[in-house]
């Protein structure tokens, strides 16, 4: 399979590729904007953090801090890493809420054990896959950057990378170089039957192992089956600008636990008493 089309890790390295006038317009450009909010909501969603807890991830690959603007929505706290300076200049020019920090992934990552709480990364581990430089080794640089990751994760916690594959050998070539830094996981594959729709996200847990979420769109799902974790084509976001459900209504309860599904929790079935509230007994 291959879904080369003019790639950007093809044209020029990264720190290359995206100077100061490509930074600028990735950053303005609404429809990239909305991509990336989207992307940066579904890796959340998979890395499973406890509810209405702020929490402490990295960024790897941030950008100008798309990403990094819809943690500090949740309330989370962040630090990103990017190689382009470019870039970080745009984040720091939009006052984003996190700490910033220049560094190649494929170097490693600088930071204490058992910091983060988390990592996501939006559409920046396919760059590891390429040598820029004759002393680059592909499988080397994600090996490094895959060690030094999982000892800066606090055991238990997840990583998550939405990726643009080039073909299957580096889908392999990722995944294998994941597991050999002591990754657990796997790849969790969104509307899999659609050209367009189809998402890659690289789900990886950290010193425990957790049950691989399912992909959204997958039409494979027995839903006769009450605890099995279900998913349909149609993404639901939850949180409408200021307005959310009033807490144990039944909207609450509904979105709850269609939210626990999406993380693939276990999770009862629905009847017709979900969410009716009990009356008081005298």
């Amino acid at each position: 399979m291959s879904w080369s089309c003019r790639r950007p890790e093809h044209m020029a390295p990264p720190e290359v590729f995206y100077n100061e006038e490509e930074a600028k317009k990735y950053t303005q450009n609404s429809r990239m904007i909305e991509i990336q909010t989207r992307m940066s909501e579904r890796a959340v969603e998979l890395l499973n953090l406890a509810e209405d807890q702020p929490c402490y991830l990295l960024d790897v690959g941030c950008g100008s801090g798309l990403s990094g603007d819809y943690l500090s929505e949740e309330g989370h706290y962040w630090v990103g890493v990017d190689i382009s300076s470019a870039m970080l200049n745009v984040a720091l020019d939009r006052g984003v809420g996190g700490d910033l920090m220049l560094a190649d992934m494929g170097q490693g990552l600088p930071f204490r054990p058992g910091t983060f709480d988390g990592c996501i990364s939006i559409s920046a581990l396919q760059w590891l896959c390429n040598a820029d430089k004759k002393s680059h080794s592909p499988p080397k640089r994600l090996y490094t950057f895959f060690s030094m990751l999982y000892s800066s994760l606090a055991r238990g916690a997840r990583a998550v990378f939405q990726l643009y594959p080039e073909n299957s050998e580096q889908l392999e070539l990722i995944t294998a170089q994941a597991m050999r830094s002591g990754f657990t996981g796997g790849m969790v594959v969104d509307y899999p039957n659609s050209s367009k729709a189809k998402k890659f996200f690289l789900c990886l847990f950290a010193g425990v192992s957790g049950v691989l979420p399912k992909g959204l769109g997958s039409e494979t799902v027995d839903r006769s089956v009450a605890s099995q974790a279900q998913y349909t084509g149609q993404r639901c976001r939850f949180k409408v600008l200021k307005g959310k459900s009033v807490k144990k209504s039944k909207d609450w309860i509904m979105e709850k636990k269609e939210r626990r599904r999406r993380q693939g929790k276990e999770v009862r079935a629905d009847t017709k008493y979900t969410g009716r509230q009990r009356r008081p007994r005298f």
